[in-house]
């Protein structure tokens, strides 16, 4: 699977500005993002990347007075957190009284051994699904982690009392990846290559998790909801305020009804329940 790196360098260079510009790019196509001192690296599988969407991003940046420019390459065929990996890792997050996700070189209740997937536990999106989940009784229930990136919420979910957690994502690494965590925190996952089109070959489930971009989640509505059991609940993050009423919309014509807002900054989370 080819990738290209690209740096954007944001001036002035602050952390809303890089929140807003990460939701830019994911509409771009853009799924694995660091933040650095002057702005953001990002990476995009070649065949997805948009072109006129990024130069939108770019050129139209909503925030007054801040200007981004950016560099790209093609990025080498390996882990591209190597280094960070081995020399920095991440620092210790606590969720509510239930969770805590390390670097996987300590002990801790979740391991997590990022490579090139989404989903550390340091991305707002990612602590609002896992708060969602120290919330929620999960006991015995069927869980679908739909682009699920390190593997961390499903992880959660199978630690928080799920009988079964399947789930699915379209890069390679990813699934490696999510096994991987799987095994290190003694767990079993059902993970699988592939968009939303595996759901086919799923059994309905309690809960569906989804930490997408905006655009693929309207895209995917359908199949989530024809997937959830009676009194089941849709789980969505990884999208801005601005989103928030076209996914409500969207997943209201499914005959799913609001049941929890949640925010960090500009990023959302919305819950469904069937």
């Amino acid at each position: 699977m080819n990738f290209l790196q690209f740096h954007f360098k944001i001036n002035p260079p602050t952390e809303a500005a890089a929140d807003v510009l990460a939701a830019l790019l994911a509409d771009a196509g853009f799924e694995s993002f660091e933040t650095t001192e002057d702005g953001l690296t990002a990476y995009v599988q070649t065949a997805l990347l948009d072109n006129d969407v990024l130069l939108e991003a770019v050129t139209e940046f909503p925030l007054p007075n801040t200007v981004v420019s950016y560099t790209s390459c093609q990025a080498p065929d390996e882990n591209w957190n190597a280094q960070w990996e081995d020399e920095v890792g991440f620092e210790p997050i606590t969720v509510g009284r239930k969770f805590v996700v390390l670097d996987d070189r300590h002990t801790t209740p979740i391991r997590i051994r990022p490579q090139q997937a989404f989903g550390s536990g340091t991305h707002a999106t990612t602590r609002m699904m896992l708060e969602w989940l120290t919330l929620s009784n999960l006991e015995g229930q069927s869980v679908i982690d739909a682009g699920c990136g390190t593997g961390i919420l499903g992880i959660a979910s199978k630690l928080s009392g799920a009988n079964r957690v399947m789930g699915y994502d379209i890069d390679e690494w990813s699934v490696r990846n999510a096994q991987e965590n799987a095994a290190l925190n003694g767990v079993t996952l059902d993970v699988r290559l592939g968009d939303a089109s595996v759901l086919q070959d799923l059994p309905k489930v309690d809960v569906i998790l989804a930490n997408i971009n905006r655009n693929i989640l309207l895209a995917d509505m359908h199949a989530f909801a024809t997937h959830l059991l009676p009194e089941s609940r849709l789980v969505l993050s990884g999208f801005m305020a601005d989103d928030v009423p076209l996914l409500t919309e969207a997943a209201q014509r499914e005959g799913l009804t609001l049941a929890d807002h949640r925010q960090s900054g500009e990023w959302q989370l919305l819950a469904f329940a069937c």
